[in-house]
């Protein structure tokens, strides 16, 4: 575990300058997410809030909301801290040092968790789908974005793994091979229904290269979507029981 958290520290440390906002799974997240129903006056969640932006952007469109920003590297929260802390419109934001496999919240805590592009990186991925699910409260979404390794980019995977090269996403220490309907069964059996679903980024791997983007969003190639968004609600209790 130690190892891991070095590792992250060091990889956080190199792209810190990098802005993660506008990435895919981000922009997937920012047009489900509702600030009126998911953000105003909420308890906010953000795992694995990497370096900050997110977290800044939630901090300044959400009015009265307590935003609880965590990653399991200390040199990512530093940063987080720092970026919100100097926004034009800080908001009510704690920093804390936390595992996406046992997250030191209590049970029905929080109104709405974000996680983007992390389950990946864990050792125990699904551990960490139950822990989302978790401190959901009833009537809570999650907004989960987690690669998905059914197109071009898994195949590439396979063929590295053939010729005994190992697959990396930047210099990442752990990358768990994802597919979307493993990772959406995984939400259901955790107690949520999905609610919506997407899939951003086709792309073209380049053996020595990053892979090329040939189109962001295709409504034919949904499912073979690199980055995956996954949004679900917490039943209520009275549902949850009528279901059984």
């Amino acid at each position: 575990m130690g190892e891991s958290r070095d590792a992250y520290d060091g990889w956080h440390a190199r792209v810190a300058g990098q802005s993660a906002l506008d990435t895919p799974w981000h922009r997937l997240v920012r047009e489900s997410l509702s600030i009126e129903r998911d953000v105003d006056g909420r308890q906010v969640l953000e795992i694995a809030c990497g370096r900050g932006d997110f977290a800044e952007w939630c901090a300044t469109h959400g009015r009265s909301s307590v935003f609880a920003a965590a990653d399991f590297s200390m040199a990512a929260v530093r940063l987080a801290r720092a970026r919100v802390l100097t926004s034009a419109q800080p908001a009510r934001v704690s920093f804390v040092q936390a595992d996406a496999q046992a997250i030191a919240l209590a049970g029905d805590s929080m109104d709405t968790v974000v996680c983007c592009e992390t389950i990946e990186h864990v050792p125990d991925p699904r551990a960490a789908v139950r822990e989302l699910a978790r401190v959901l409260r009833p009537g809570g979404r999650l907004f989960l974005t987690t690669p998905n390794y059914l197109g071009p980019i898994g195949g590439y995977r396979g063929y590295l793994r053939l010729t005994g090269r190992r697959f990396t996403e930047e210099g990442q220490p752990i990358n768990h091979f994802l597919l979307a309907p493993l990772v959406r069964h995984w939400v259901r059996t955790a107690g949520l229904r999905i609610i919506r679903t997407a899939t951003a980024g086709h792309y073209l791997p380049f053996p020595g290269r990053p892979p090329i983007l040939l189109i962001e969003r295709s409504r034919w190639l949904d499912p073979f979507g690199l980055h995956a968004l996954t949004v679900a609600e917490k039943p209520c209790r009275a549902e949850a029981a009528a279901s059984r």
